[in-house]
């Protein structure tokens, strides 16, 4: 077991989620561009402006070498990401809605190109500070990061104007998957013996079981049944899971929502499960 744990390759499933994106944005109708979205302040062509940038800054980046923007005086992370998204997201309401359709057609398969050539094993270009912030991030991770991104985006624009879809196991799994691998960041404040095990079960046709052991003085991370009998137990439905981990439910309603069972303490920290940076 590793603190990220296992390899988690999603790059077969990005035009997968792309191509879903398309067809979605294709069917809208000019006044559902103006909907608004779960994004405080956002509609639907600001969402989409906003996938837009993440692929423009993925190249830009992993791609060209290109620096990013200096963060400003005493300016924090959260609130670095948070200016420079609103910045690219106000310029790009000069963009129509087609502008932006065929700037994710064009990008997209370029990103794809750029991640068929990398180790996914090398130290990534972006680490995920939600994981872990002692430790570099693999390429596989970092990758996983940028898939749940674009599908939460995704997910948002189909809240807003009321069109199920995306949400198949061969495109959700791997979502719920990947956030779980926050589980020992949000147990990490918790010193426990040796062997502790927190279980964590999500329900639904995308879901499974997740554990997490207390190895080496820290939390590790896996996929399955735990080997031992866990000290807490908590079990939601995979609605419930990706919207606690970006925050589009509080963290009181998904525990409403869920069983947890044995150490408080523990369950109360792994219902703290953070999947973006804020």
């Amino acid at each position: 077991m590793t603190t990220f744990g296992p390899l988690l390759d999603v790059r077969p499933l990005l035009p997968r989620e792309r191509r879903a994106l398309l067809d979605l944005l294709g069917s809208l109708d000019p006044p559902d561009w103006r909907r608004a979205t779960a994004c405080p302040g956002w509609t639907v062509h600001d969402v989409v402006a906003h996938v837009v940038n993440d692929y423009v800054r993925r190249l830009a980046i992993s791609r060209d070498g290109h620096e990013s923007p200096e963060f400003d005086d005493g300016e924090t992370l959260p609130e670095y990401i948070a200016r420079i998204n609103e910045e690219f997201v106000r310029a790009a309401r000069q963009c129509s809605p087609r502008v932006l359709v065929d700037l994710l057609a064009h990008l997209g398969p370029e990103l794809d190109a750029l991640w068929a050539t990398r180790d996914l094993d090398a130290p990534a270009d972006l680490d995920v500070s939600w994981a872990a912030t002692d430790r570099p991030s693999p390429v596989w991770l970092d990758l996983a990061r940028e898939y749940t991104e674009f599908w939460v985006h995704q997910q948002q624009v189909r809240d807003a104007v009321s069109r199920p879809g995306a949400d198949e196991p061969e495109l959700f799994g791997p979502v719920i998957d990947a956030f779980l691998r926050a589980l020992p960041s949000a147990l990490r404040v918790e010193n426990r013996p040796e062997g502790t095990v927190v279980r964590f079960d999500v329900r639904g046709e995308a879901g499974g079981s997740w554990h997490a052991v207390r190895e080496g003085g820290r939390w590790l991370v896996d996929p399955g049944e735990p080997p031992d009998e866990p000290a807490a137990r908590v079990a939601m439905d995979q609605d419930t899971l990706w919207r606690l981990a970006t925050r589009g439910i509080s963290v009181e309603n998904a525990r409403r929502r869920s069983e947890m069972h044995g150490d408080r303490t523990l369950t109360d920290a792994a219902t703290t499960l953070l999947a973006i940076v804020r």
